[in-house]
């Protein structure tokens, strides 16, 4: 066989998926376990924007990066011709592959890049760049180049694929805010199908920028607490007034049992179901019943071949909206039944913000490590309850708690829904 020829699996049929490799940065730190650490104490990673640049936009909050330098995962020249998210991307991908041990030569004899691919989510691309190359052109200086390049959606995932010398499938969604998790299931379904062995899978933004939230705001979307960063996330609260925008990436390393076994991995945990569905009812709102997200959720468990009991934990999409809150406890409690008041939901939004494209990819490394470390995240700043949310969302503080299988949802603009399912290995 040639060296660059393609290599099946050696195993037959339908391919079992786990995850061997996770890396995230976002509001709340830059690293694994920095971020983790944050997260199960409840620190938020919500802060004032400061800048002449925000002077004019009406909030003035978000989870931007803290201490982040992309020197040790981009080239200085490269990354003049690159969005910061395609950075952030970079660097999470980076922190996965090591984290899997592909970085190691002596593992490069058990993986054929021919068969190593990249499945991304984004949901709005380069937009940093853009604004910055408008306001260019605005001023009468010159485009560059690389502009194209620079705003394409799928520019993260080819970026990747170069830095890690993968040369099997090379994908991107761009399906909102569930683009991440939709990733996520799709590079699955290549796995399973025999189509690739590993799979780079993840998502990134740039997002808490002056023009992403100018448009966020006018839309009544965000959470204009400027005076109160910290709080300003607080899913299913009585007086929760919009998300916060966010920025960071993460990523999940993907491979078949049979190629994890034969290079000796370490496996986090197993990727069992995915769902996704439309709501076909409104461009930017969910139905009140939430019966999209709930379609999605039974078609997770349906892959699965899982009864909804069999859920110990659920990370929600919870983003603190008023009504994208109401429906997704409306959907649980659809698919759950008289169970959903017994099973553990909390938001880490209420600490990350939304980071849009990425959070589904984020949330499902949350998601794992719940199941690794038998610990689940809190929501804060859950004062006061609504009224119909009556679930518990493991309010203030993590909690221990034996998890052997983690629901995670992702649901986006258009009506576009994702669900996932991880179990422990």
């Amino acid at each position: 066989m040639s060296a660059h020829a393609p290599r099946s699996s050696a195993a037959t049929g339908p391919q079992r998926t786990v995850i061997t490799g996770l890396g995230a940065l976002c509001g709340v730190g830059v690293g694994l376990e920095p971020v983790w650490d944050a997260i199960i104490n409840g620190r938020s990673g919500i802060r004032p924007l400061h800048g002449a640049e925000f002077d004019d936009v009406a909030v003035k909050i978000g989870g931007t990066v803290p201490g982040f330098d992309p020197a040790p995962w981009i080239d200085p020249k490269e990354m003049r011709r690159v969005d910061a998210g395609v950075v952030y991307g970079l660097a999470a991908a980076q922190m996965a592959w090591a984290d899997a041990g592909l970085d190691h030569e002596a593992v490069r004899e058990h993986w054929n890049p021919d068969r190593a691919g990249v499945a991304w989510g984004t949901a709005i691309g380069g937009i940093e760049w853009l604004e910055r190359s408008v306001i260019d052109r605005v001023h009468g200086r010159r485009l560059s180049p690389f502009f194209v390049a620079g705003i394409l959606p799928n520019m993260t995932a080819g970026n990747v694929s170069i830095a890690l010398g993968l040369r099997g499938p090379s994908i991107c969604q761009a399906t909102a805010c569930a683009a991440s998790s939709h990733a996520i299931g799709l590079a699955r379904m290549m796995i399973n199908a025999g189509i690739a062995d590993v799979m780079v899978v993840g998502g990134a933004e740039k997002v808490a920028t002056p023009l992403t939230i100018a448009a966020h705001a006018a839309m009544r979307a965000l959470s204009q607490r400027n005076d109160d960063p910290g709080r300003a996330s607080r899913p299913w609260n009585r007086n929760r007034d919009g998300f916060v925008l966010g920025d960071g990436g993460a990523v999940l390393i993907l491979e078949s049992e049979a190629h994890a076994r034969r290079r000796g991995a370490r496996i986090y945990a197993e990727l069992v179901g995915f769902g996704l569905s439309s709501d076909a009812h409104h461009i930017t709102s969910p139905s009140n019943d939430g019966d999209g997200a709930a379609r999605a959720m039974r078609m997770a468990l349906c892959d699965a071949h899982l009864p909804a009991e069999a859920i110990d934990y659920v990370n929600a999409h919870g983003t603190s909206t008023p009504v994208g809150d109401l429906a997704e406890v409306a959907g649980l409690k659809a698919v759950f039944g008289h169970h959903a008041r017994h099973t553990p939901v909390s938001s880490t939004k209420s600490m990350t913000g939304h980071l849009l494209g990425a959070s589904g990819a984020l949330e499902a490394v949350f998601s794992v490590l719940a199941l690794c470390r038998q610990v689940l995240p809190p929501t804060i700043n859950l004062d006061q309850p609504d009224d119909g949310c009556d679930l518990d969302f493991v309010p203030h503080a993590a909690r221990d708690k034996r998890v052997r299988r983690v629901l995670s949802n992702s649901f986006g603009f258009g009506g576009t829904n994702s669900a996932l399912i991880f179990q422990s290995w």
